[in-house]
């Protein structure tokens, strides 16, 4: 389904209007994409369930974003999940893609929330949609109990409730409440006044620093040729397509490029590494000295 050009309302009208499916016609087209890589069946997959990505991207409109933003990127989520569904598993794809959808569409809020980047881990991520919620709710426990708590109080129940520390409730409850200023801006109404940027410290790397790390970097790499040269091909393989990768392969997609189960392929990643290790332990003292 294209989405780009159509309203929310459009995108809304059209996928009420496509077609249920049953769980046998389902399963069909998941087998029709998985292994033929039919696109017609992926389209009528994506399609039939594109009425649940609008209605989990309508839950994250009180963040601010664009609903037709919201939509796209549930979309993607729905697209993901289509691609990495196994109808082998035996659950309903409906199941299956609601985690991706949600996943998605987090990630753009939080992406957009701010210039600075608000969260990353999956705790600040859990804190980030649910510290507002769980906030109202302590507080009318509290009312409700004839309980009276100052803000540390308060910070220190959320902190409990949603399992992270102290110090994260703190950041995010700065992060939601402010908002983003320009570096340009100056420091006083006075138009010859400085602007803040003047006052950020330079941390890019000095010439003797740039040229220590270059250095460092050579001498890394020329290590890791010698211990990649101790492996064999597929072993090789494995830990260029594991590590050395941007975003590195699963085991699973190398098994089956191998002709291998997970299993073989972790225990040949293993093996690998422990080669390497043994061979970078028999270098000289001085990768024990840089590493140390």
């Amino acid at each position: 389904m294209a989405l780009d050009g159509l309203t929310d309302t459009t995108l809304s009208r059209r996928a009420m209007q496509a077609e249920l499916l049953d769980a046998e016609t389902e399963l069909q087209l998941a087998y029709a994409w998985r292994d033929r890589r039919d696109e017609q069946a992926l389209h009528r997959l994506v399609t039939a369930y594109m009425r649940l990505a609008i209605s989990m991207a309508a839950k994250f409109r009180r963040y601010g974003a664009p609903m037709n933003d919201l939509i796209q990127e549930a979309g993607l989520g729905l697209m993901k999940a289509a691609d990495k569904f196994d109808p082998d598993r035996g659950v309903r794809f409906s199941t299956y893609a609601v985690w991706w959808i949600k996943a998605s569409i987090q990630d753009y809020v939080m992406r957009n929330w701010s210039m600075v980047r608000t969260g990353s881990t999956s705790s600040q991520k859990s804190l980030f949609f649910n510290m507002r919620r769980v906030q109202a709710r302590l507080e009318r426990e509290a009312q409700a109990a004839g309980v009276r708590l100052d803000a540390h109080q308060l910070r220190q129940r959320i902190a409990t409730e949603v399992g992270v520390p102290l110090a994260d409730v703190e950041m995010m409850e700065g992060r939601l409440s402010g908002s983003d200023y320009s570096l340009n801006a100056t420091q006083s109404a006075d138009d010859e006044g400085r602007e803040w940027i003047e006052t950020l410290e330079d941390d890019s790397l000095q010439a003797a620093d740039l040229v220590e790390h270059s250095r460092d970097t050579a001498r890394l790499r020329g290590w890791l040729v010698t211990a990649m040269q101790a492996l064999n091909a597929r072993e090789r393989f494995i830990v260029q397509e594991r590590k050395l990768r941007d975003e590195p392969r699963t085991l699973e997609s190398l098994g089956a490029e191998l002709g291998l189960s997970k299993e073989r392929v972790r225990q040949l990643e293993a093996a690998a590494f422990q080669k390497m290790r043994r061979s970078l332990e028999g270098q000289s003292r001085e990768v024990h000295q840089f590493l140390g």
